[in-house]
């Protein structure tokens, strides 16, 4: 009785491994090029951390106001 090679014998990956395989490319990809971009000074600030440093400046402020 032969068996016919299955996707778990290493041969062929399967779909979903092909899948996997291409989205750690991609994401290899999108490292390598930020990496690249903040090697040439192309580097910014999130968002968030924007975000973040505008309530504690004003949150600071208003502590001083009200507090003093």
């Amino acid at each position: 009785m032969t068996t016919s090679p299955g996707p778990q014998s290493g041969r062929e990956p399967t779909e979903s491994g092909r899948q996997r395989q291409n989205w750690v490319e991609r994401r290899r990809a999108k490292i390598r090029a930020e990496i690249e971009r903040n090697r040439r000074g192309e580097y910014t600030v999130p968002t968030w951390v924007l975000a973040l440093a505008l309530v504690l400046i004003v949150g600071g402020w208003l502590a001083l106001i009200y507090l003093a």
